[in-house]
């Protein structure tokens, strides 16, 4: 992808890996209307073609934020109207970021608080920093999570501690986090960025129609009774079968080598 954005970075690390940041450091990475629109452009056009890609990381620029939520300073002085078409966009480009069926690794090097936790709840799994801190802080400023928090967060750590977390808008710290099942690996400081790309490196080395029916499936399955689930997943199994890269991961096996995967 080789498009600029204002408030986004995107840098090719090669064999079909991108990074991903959030790129407002001082402003700790808060999402404004921009940044609304230019990570709406960015899942767009990446769900409009997702054999271009293997895999992303998605982190903030600096060490101090990932993204500390909504610009306040932005909104302050809002009217109603105005307020409901930037949350307008902001929904399109969270159905956009869930949507996406490239696999996406979140990289949490600091705050996520309120919309920047709502961010990495987004994404399929979470690192994080020893250093980062959570929260949805939506209910201590008269809102509440509206960017699939309410939805996401549940699903990561149960509906009680889910509770907990939104009512309360107490922040929480990446142990608490990993503890809980949010975060899959809490990183040593200054790792967690490098620690996501070498996983995504080894996602992106996979066949990549497998890895996107895969995630399909999960996603979609974890929705339904488990009889539909099991349903949808033979439907995204036989998408396989015909593949070049079944053929090929078959005979690489049987010939001791590392597969050549061409996403066809």
């Amino acid at each position: 992808m080789d498009r600029d954005y204002e408030t986004v970075r995107a840098e090719d690390r090669g064999e079909g890996l991108l990074l991903l940041t959030l790129n407002r450091p001082d402003l700790a990475n808060a999402m404004n209307t921009q940044m609304g629109r230019d990570l709406l452009a960015f899942f767009d056009e990446l769900n409009a073609a997702p054999g271009q890609q293997r895999c992303i990381v998605v982190t903030g620029a600096g060490e101090r934020a990932f993204c500390a939520g909504g610009d306040l300073k932005e909104r302050n002085g809002m009217t109603d109207e105005a307020w409901q078409d930037q949350h307008l966009l902001f929904e399109r480009m969270i159905r956009a970021f869930i949507g996406c069926p490239v696999p996406v690794i979140g990289a949490v090097n600091g705050a996520a608080y309120a919309g920047g936790g709502e961010l990495a709840l987004c994404c399929d799994f979470i690192y994080a920093a020893e250093t980062a801190r959570f929260a949805l802080t939506e209910v201590t400023l008269g809102i509440m999570p509206g960017a699939g928090g309410t939805q996401n967060l549940p699903r990561a750590v149960g509906e009680r501690r889910a509770k907990e977390i939104i009512l309360t808008g107490r922040p929480f710290t990446a142990a608490e986090a990993y503890e809980w099942g949010m975060v899959n690996r809490v990183c040593a400081p200054g790792q967690v960025v490098e620690e996501a790309l070498e996983t995504g490196r080894r996602i992106a080395d996979n066949a990549p129609i497998s890895v996107r029916q895969a995630k399909h499936a999960i996603h979609f399955g974890l929705q339904m009774d488990l009889a539909s689930a099991m349903m949808l997943e033979i439907e995204a199994y036989n998408r396989m079968v015909p593949t070049e890269d079944r053929r090929e991961g078959v005979l690489a096996f049987n010939e001791k080598r590392k597969p050549r995967f061409k996403g066809r």
